[in-house]
């Protein structure tokens, strides 16, 4: 079960530097990517292929308020931050399943109302695909044995995720934009 929370851990930590920095931090990118090598030439063989992203997508000025404010949300209408912030190592495995789920779905919604996602590749998982030169290393990550040039041909392990359209409400005036969750104070 360590490594699942490990994996949860490091892919919330990915998602909120990604949000707040737009980029993956150095420890984990170290540790989870192979530097890009020459790759592998495959047959090619009738399959989805992978293209390029046409243009590179640059942060907005006001992405850092946006990055706080998605965080808002999250903690809003899921409760992640609190989460995410408890050491939870004494609970035990079956605690943890019932509130994650209720964490889970929650910030499923939240997601769902605010950010409209598409897969990066549209094929199914597991199956053949062929990426082509000249494809985008910030939207395919190619693993395992890394050798050769493009085109290649590989198994679809992730489709990936790019963000379609964001609805987010308007961002308050000044102060409250660093707030992700105000302090509640009870008055008797």
């Amino acid at each position: 079960m360590s490594g699942f929370w490990e994996r949860v851990i490091l892919a919330f930590r990915c998602f909120l530097s990604i949000l707040f920095h737009a980029e993956i931090p150095n420890d984990i990118a170290q540790k989870l990517v192979k530097p890009p090598g020459p790759v592998a030439q495959a047959p090619t063989v009738a399959a989805p292929s992978v293209s390029r992203l046409k243009e590179v997508e640059r942060p907005a000025p006001e992405s850092f308020d946006r990055a706080v404010q998605m965080l808002a949300l999250l903690q809003r209408d899921g409760r992640l931050i609190d989460f995410l912030a408890e050491n939870i190592s004494a609970y035990p495995d079956t605690q943890l399943g019932a509130a994650v789920r209720t964490i889970h779905e929650t910030c499923r919604q939240a997601l769902d109302n605010y950010v409209k996602l598409e897969p990066i590749v549209d094929s199914e998982e597991d199956q053949p695909v062929t990426v082509q030169a000249g494809f985008d290393p910030a939207a395919i990550k190619l693993i395992g044995n890394v050798a050769g040039q493009p085109p290649v041909r590989g198994v679809l392990r992730h489709k990936g995720w790019r963000v379609k359209e964001l609805i987010l409400p308007p961002l308050p005036q000044a102060a409250g934009r660093m707030v992700v969750a105000p302090a509640e104070v009870e008055l008797s």
